[in-house]
């Protein structure tokens, strides 16, 4: 069955909506396999006769409101559900799921997206990561709230979105049980489990904030990366002053020892690698509100992603001894100008393709669109604008169109000129006022 996106089509089931998703897992970490049994309560869009999940791993059951279904594997990707009897449209109805086998060797769309050793795993990636580790509806256009049970050996440590409930011990093992009550996306779901030393602490304004580190980092490692962790909740205070009100129950973030060359906005718990620092901590924590509160429609949407958290550092450099905003824009427009039909100006940032979401113009580029946008509407207009884009959207989805939209409603601008140069020109923009340049090319 397709799904709602053409850049990668088998992605999600438009019949379905996903409401709550009950995951319970368990991991072997020397047998590298996880088991796990998913409930998974949904509504149906549309009379159902069968509907589709995303799963790699093997399945062994599958039940529809406690009857035994039928499911067959038409991909490696898809696990396709025909329940004992048709769903009426509109009614609410619970798949159960039964899975076992090793996530690692597994992959799609060409991509290996499990990270782990004989230690610590870790779930990060985009757009990619909920098949590897239990079934879904998978795309951003259909959020979900969670609660997440883990079982392992009871001396691990496990990481997870929301706020922790409990850890039970039962024998050599434990379970330990987080909840997500905010709506979220599939692939922001996350689960850090393994050998973390773990601090809690609260916001100025009461947040919780849980972070941790990989014990098996070196020492100077682990001294570094819990003090930039720390940094966290501080941030995250300074970007409610600039977007508004923290969309989620807590914040935070983990650094895991595993080999990752990225850092990823997990729902309420980014994950960095030992090089944290402090610009990718503001990116991924400007994400809770740009991408995780306010999600795409479509991955074409991407820029309403990566541009928004790349423009969120360069407020936070300019308030923290940086060069001003427009100093920023300035010096990046003067040299990227000086190749005015590369690449980096030709991309177009509402409908990158598939192969370009992550391109460098979607981060860069998408940053200076703003911020020349905040030199077109003024300062004030502009922080207005976006605290205002976040709460229309906030727990859904949104797309490049309907905030073209809403600028020009919010700020009473006409826009369509300014973002057709910025977003899909074939060339860099002139350096126009209009454009909210305030230097020509030199």
């Amino acid at each position: 069955m397709k799904g709602p996106d053409p850049y990668w089509p088998y992605d999600g089931n438009g019949g379905t909506n996903a409401l709550h998703y009950d995951v319970r897992i368990a991991y072997d970490f020397n047998e590298l396999v996880l088991r796990g049994r998913t409930f998974i309560t949904m509504r149906a869009n549309q009379a159902l006769s069968s509907f589709s999940l995303d799963l790699l791993l093997p399945v062994s059951a599958v039940k529809v409101n406690g009857r035994t279904a039928r499911f067959s594997r038409p991909n490696r990707h898809e696990l396709k559900v025909a329940p004992a009897s048709a769903i009426a449209a509109g009614k609410t109805f619970k798949v159960e799921v039964v899975y076992r086998g090793k996530p690692s060797p597994l992959s799609y769309a060409g991509e290996h997206n499990w990270l782990a050793d004989r230690h610590e795993f870790v779930t990060m990636n985009q757009p990619h990561m909920a098949p590897w580790w239990f079934p879904s509806n998978d795309h951003p256009s259909d959020k979900a709230t969670f609660d997440i049970r883990v079982n392992l050996p009871k001396a691990k440590r496990v990481l997870s979105n929301g706020v922790r409930i409990s850890k039970k011990v039962t024998g050599a093992r434990a379970t330990t049980h987080w909840r997500m009550t905010d709506p979220m996306a599939t692939y922001l779901a996350v689960v850090a489990a393994g050998d973390f030393v773990v601090e809690t602490s609260r916001t100025s304004s009461g947040i919780p904030v849980y972070n941790a580190v990989s014990s098996h980092l070196s020492s100077s490692e682990r001294g570094s990366s819990m003090r930039a962790l720390r940094r966290s909740g501080a941030i995250t205070e300074w970007l409610k002053g600039q977007f508004g009100a923290y969309p989620f129950t807590s914040t935070g973030g983990v650094v895991t020892n595993l080999d990752v060359g990225f850092a990823l906005e997990n729902q309420t718990r980014p994950t960095y690698g030992p090089w944290i620092y402090t610009s990718v901590i503001v990116h991924e924590l400007a994400h809770q509100w740009f991408g995780d509160s306010v999600s795409v429609s479509k991955w074409r949407d991407i820029w309403l992603n990566e541009g928004f958290a790349t423009y969120a550092e360069v407020l936070f450099d300019a308030a923290h001894g940086g060069p001003s905003v427009e100093a920023w824009l300035d010096s990046f427009y003067a040299s990227a100008c000086q190749s005015p039909t590369s690449p980096f100006w030709t991309l177009k940032l509402d409908n990158p393709g598939a192969p370009n979401i992550f391109d460098g113009a979607v981060y860069d580029r998408g940053a200076m669109v703003l911020a020349a946008l905040r030199n077109r509407v003024g300062a004030v207009p502009m922080r207005n604008l976006l605290r205002a884009w976040v709460a229309a959207h906030r727990d859904g989805n949104a797309s490049v169109a309907q905030f073209e939209t809403f600028a020009e409603t919010q700020t009473g601008a006409d826009l369509d000129g300014f973002f057709d140069a910025w977003l899909r020109g074939s060339a860099a923009p002139a350096g126009t006022t209009q454009n909210g340049l305030r230097h020509a090319c030199p």
